[in-house]
């Protein structure tokens, strides 16, 4: 089952129209936990975040959801989907995308007990990782055409940093925002599961740091996404992840399918 989708092309004629500088009214944010982002830009800079502006050209797509969501399996079929239809995909992650944030995502999720991270140091690391991550990977590709699918962007900092650590989500939101240059994706799948039936899908004895943390950081990092999709129903689909693989899949593909019929995706690069 999908959420985030209204009378099915009523919703997609919405993101057509979803581009746009960002109006997020940071004056008015007078508590961290009543931010209101606004999702309804991509690939522009928002100009009290400093964040340089560069023209996109792709399709931007990122996976986000609790640890044991499902997101690698799913984005893993959908690169395959896209790829059997000839678009050129780049399938990436953060942490994690670059060689750098290869070394970073080490650091981030080793869980060696004589070398804790602290909640501002693992922040600062996220951010490190996101700004190579985006410089080296994701803007060429989109600048190219490319549909670029991310496992994790900078809504897993808001949720597990913000909401999970305990963090300013205004100071969260504003430093991603200025790695990534200012760029939101088009599209946010939310694979959406409650943490324990998410926890018994990974295996324990090779946790790491996060995957470590508990229940009840998983309870509040799942309930910040949600808020998170609520704020933005035209980029956000939250789909079932408690279904079984093929159905999820199904949700997921219904959805891209309706997605590539906008005449703004009607020239990405094909093989």
């Amino acid at each position: 089952m999908v959420t985030g989708k209204d009378n099915g092309n009523k919703n997609i004629d919405k993101e057509e129209n979803a581009i746009t500088n960002t109006s997020t009214d940071y004056q008015n944010a007078s508590s961290d936990r009543q931010l209101n982002i606004d999702y309804d830009f991509c690939g522009m800079s928002d100009h009290r975040s400093n964040a340089p502006h560069f023209s996109q050209q792709g399709l931007f797509i990122t996976f986000e959801g609790i640890d044991g969501s499902g997101k690698t399996t799913q984005i893993q079929k959908l690169n395959a989907y896209l790829e059997q239809k000839n678009y050129v995909v780049r399938l990436t992650r953060e942490p994690g995308g670059t060689e750098l944030g290869k070394r970073i995502r080490h650091l981030l999720l080793d869980k060696t007990k004589d070398m804790p991270v602290s909640p501002r140091a693992e922040a600062l690391l996220y951010a490190a990782d996101r700004a190579q991550h985006i410089q080296q990977i994701v803007k060429p590709a989109l600048h190219n055409r490319n549909i670029v699918l991310s496992d994790r962007y900078m809504d897993s900092s808001l949720a597990y940093q913000a909401h999970g650590r305990d963090l300013s989500q205004f100071e969260i939101y504003n430093m991603s925002l200025w790695a990534a240059q200012g760029l939101r994706p088009q599209r946010i799948y939310l694979l959406d599961v409650d943490p324990r039936s998410a926890q018994s899908r990974y295996i324990m004895d090779h946790e790491d740091r996060i995957e470590a943390e508990g229940i009840e950081f998983q309870k509040n990092v799942r309930n910040a996404f949600l808020d998170l999709a609520q704020q933005a129903p035209t980029q956000w689909i939250v789909i079932n992840a408690s279904q079984d693989t093929h159905s999820v899949w199904e949700d997921i593909r219904k959805d891209i399918d309706e997605l590539l019929t906008l005449p703004k995706y009607a020239d990405l690069a094909r093989r």
